[in-house]
C-alpha cells in the first residue's frame, strides 16, 4: 500500500507501516491488526509547524475479477445506496440540472471519477464475492473530514481517500482511520461498529404519524387534530414502544422563519403538542435548521448570516418550488446566528412548546463549503455535535445528512430518499438524481443500508401509505413498502388519515407493525432489484422474496421455482 499526501503545497509518498520527515512533518502510516481481526490502517501527522492538508489517500491493488457485486454508499440520507454489479454505472447528474441540484449529493465534488468502470462510496464500502464473503472497507472516524473509498475496476486498483480541503494541522494528529476486514456479512460488520466504539444507548422502536406526504406544506392545526383523533384507532398492543405524533413542514410562514407560525394555527404549538401529549403520543416537529428561503425575514434582515463564496455570494443550497425557490446555507460559525438565533428557537420548541422530537432536515447544507482550518466532514460533525448538545435528551431524528457525521449522535436518522406518489420520478430519474424523490430510491437504499440499524441509531426508512386517494401506487406496490419499512427500519410512519382505513387496510398495516419487532439476518441481492430476506420473528428464523422490478421475475431457492410479480413481496413456507 502507498500513502501520497499534499501538506502546504508539498507531496509526500509514503509506504505501509513507514514514515518519513521533512521540513514541515513527520508522517507515519501505521498498519495493524486490532484483536486479530483484519488491517486498521492510520495516517499520523506530527507537524513541525503549522501544516494545511490539501490530500491524502491510499492507493493498492485489488483483483476485481471474481467480483459479484460492490456496495456504493451515498453521499448523504437520500442518497442513493445499493450494490451494483461491475457492469453497471453510478448515475451522473446531467450539467444542465446541476446548478439546481449538485449540493444534494457528490456532485461538486469535482476529484471523484465519473468514468464508466469506477465506483465510489462514502464513509463504508464493500465488494461481494461468489463464496458470500464481503471484503470491507469502513472509516472509524468521520470527525475530521469525509472518508470516500474508489473502486477503479479497469486499473485493478482499490483506494481510500480523505476530503481534507481546508484541514490544518498544529499538533500530532491521525488524520485517517480506517478498517478493511474480510469476512462473512455478519462478522465484517460487528467487526466495524465494534470498532467505532459508539454509545451503546440506542432509541427504541417508534411507530407514528406525520404530516408530510398526505398534505406537504398544505396543514393547520384543524388538520392536525383531526389526524391525531384518529391515531386512537391504532390498538395499542400495534404501538411500539414511542409512539410519536410528528408535524412537518408547513407550520412556518417561511423557512428560517421558524416562530412566525401561519394563521390556521391560532392556538400556538405548545398548544398542539399539549393536544399531543393529551392523546398519549410523543410530539415531533420539523425544522431545516441550516437554510432559509429568500423570501424569509431571516433572508431580508440579516444577510450577514448566509454563508458566502470566495466571490462573496451567498450560497444556493437548491431549488424548491414548495416554498420561494432558491434556499440558501446559512453559517454555522456566525455566532449571532447560532447562539442569538438558532439556539433560542430550538430551546423554545423543547423546552417552551414541549416537543419531545426535533425532526432535522436538510442538514447537508451547513457543510457545503470547508473553511480555512475547516473541512467540509468536520464541519458537519461539529454542526451534529452542537446539534445534539442543544437537545439534551430529547430525541432527534436526522434527515438529508451525510451518515458517518451523524453516527452516535441521532435517534433516528432517515436512510433512504423520500418515497414518491408514484414509484419513480422519471423526470429526476432522467437527470440523473441519486438524491431524487422515488419509492424505487428510497426501497433500494433501504434494503443497502439495513445493518445500520440498532448500532448507530434507529433506522427511519420514510412512510408506507396504503390510502386509496392523493396516490398513485398500486396495492401489491403499497404493501412492498410496508413491509421493507418494518423489516428494515426501526422507526415505522405514516401519512394516511387512519380513520378512513378499511378492515382490508387494517390488516395489511397490522402485518407490518407485527413485523417491526423482527431482526434481520441477512438480505441478499439475487438480481436487478430482487432481493433474498431471512430474519427472525418470535424466535423462528422466515425468509422472504421480494422483486421491486416492474417485471415478473423467477428464482430458484431450495430447489424451487419461485415466481415473483412486478413489486411483489412474498414470505416463504417453513
Amino acid at each position: 500500500m502507498q500513502a501520497t499526501l499534499t501538506l502546504s503545497g508539498k507531496h509526500v509518498q509514503i509506504q505501509s507501516g513507514g514514515q518519513i520527515s521533512n521540513e514541515l512533518a513527520t508522517i507515519f502510516f501505521r498498519c495493524s491488526e486490532p484483536n486479530g481481526q483484519g488491517k486498521q490502517l492510520q495516517i499520523l501527522i506530527s507537524p513541525k509547524t503549522e501544516v494545511y492538508l490539501q490530500h491524502v489517500s491510499i492507493d493498492f491493488e485489488y483483483d476485481y475479477t471474481s467480483a459479484q457485486s460492490i456496495f456504493c454508499n451515498g453521499f448523504q440520507s437520500w442518497s442513493e445506496s445499493r450494490e451494483y454489479a461491475p457492469s453497471e454505472r453510478i448515475p451522473t447528474l446531467k450539467w444542465f440540472a446541476r446548478s439546481l441540484m449538485k449540493y444534494y449529493g457528490d456532485a461538486h465534488f469535482q476529484e471523484i471519477s465519473r468514468k464508466k468502470g469506477y465506483f465510489h462510496s462514502w464513509t463504508y464500502s464493500y465488494v461481494r464475492r461468489p463464496n458470500g464473503h464481503l471484503f470491507f472497507i469502513g472509516s472509524l472516524n468521520e470527525a475530521n473530514g469525509f472518508t470516500w473509498f474508489g473502486h477503479d475496476l479497469k486499473r485493478g486498483v482499490m483506494s481510500i481517500h480523505k476530503d481534507c480541503i481546508g484541514l490544518k494541522v498544529q499538533e500530532p494528529f491521525i488524520v485517517l482511520d480506517v478498517l478493511i476486514i474480510e469476512g462473512t456479512e455478519a462478522a465484517v460488520f460487528n467487526a466495524w461498529f465494534s470498532a467505532l466504539k459508539l454509545p451503546a444507548s440506542i432509541a427504541p422502536r417508534a411507530t407514528g404519524w406525520t404530516s408530510w406526504y398526505n398534505y406537504y406544506t398544505n396543514i393547520s392545526e384543524a388538520t392536525l387534530l383531526k389526524n391525531l383523533a384518529a391515531q386512537a384507532l391504532i390498538p395499542v398492543e400495534q404501538q411500539a414502544a414511542l409512539h410519536f405524533f410528528q408535524i412537518d413542514d408547513g407550520y412556518q410562514t417561511r423557512v428560517g422563519d421558524w416562530l412566525n407560525l401561519k394563521p390556521s394555527f391560532p392556538n400556538g404549538m405548545a398548544a398542539v403538542a399539549n393536544r399531543i401529549h393529551h392523546a398519549g403520543s410523543k410530539a415531533g416537529i420539523w425544522i431545516a435548521p441550516f437554510i432559509c428561503e429568500q423570501k424569509s425575514m431571516l433572508f431580508q434582515e440579516h444577510p450577514e448570516w448566509l454563508l458566502r463564496d470566495d466571490f462573496g455570494a451567498p450560497v444556493r443550497a437548491g431549488w424548491n418550488p414548495l416554498w420561494s425557490g432558491w434556499f440558501y446555507t446559512l453559517d454555522f460559525y456566525n455566532e449571532a446566528f447560532r447562539e442569538g438565533y438558532l439556539r433560542p428557537i430550538l430551546e423554545k420548541m423543547l423546552l417552551e412548546w414541549k416537543f419531545d422530537l426535533l425532526k432535522l432536515d436538510f442538514l447537508y447544507a451547513v457543510c457545503i463549503l470547508p473553511r480555512p482550518g475547516k473541512p467540509r466532514g468536520m464541519i458537519m460533525r461539529e454542526a451534529m455535535q452542537w446539534l445534539r448538545e442543544v437537545a439534551g435528551e430529547k430525541r432527534l431524528l436526522g434527515c438529508g445528512v451525510p451518515l458517518g457525521s451523524a453516527f452516535g449522535l441521532v435517534d433516528y436518522c432517515r436512510i433512504g430518499a423520500d418515497i414518491h406518489l408514484s414509484w419513480e420520478h422519471r423526470l429526476l430519474r432522467f437527470l440523473g438524481n441519486r438524491e431524487r424523490v422515488s419509492t424505487l430510491l428510497a426501497l433500494r437504499t433501504t434494503l443497502g443500508r439495513w445493518r445500520l440499524d440498532g448500532k448507530v441509531w434507529r433506522n427511519d426508512p420514510d412512510v408506507f401509505l396504503l390510502r386509496r386517494h392523493n396516490l398513485r401506487l398500486t396495492e401489491r406496490q403499497q404493501r412492498t413498502i410496508l413491509l421493507i419499512n418494518a423489516l428494515c427500519g426501526g422507526l415505522l410512519f405514516t401519512s394516511d388519515e387512519l380513520d378512513l382505513y378499511t378492515p382490508a387496510q387494517w390488516e395489511t398495516a397490522t402485518l407490518g407493525f407485527e413485523l417491526l419487532s423482527a431482526q434481520v439476518q441477512s438480505i441478499e441481492y439475487r438480481d436487478s432489484d430482487l432481493y433474498f430476506l431471512t430474519f427472525l420473528q418470535h424466535g423462528q428464523t422466515r425468509h422472504a422474496l421480494c422483486n421491486l422490478n416492474g417485471h415478473a421475475k423467477s428464482i430458484s431457492v431450495a430447489g424451487q421455482i419461485i415466481r415473483l410479480q412486478p413489486f411483489d413481496f412474498q414470505f416463504l413456507t417453513p
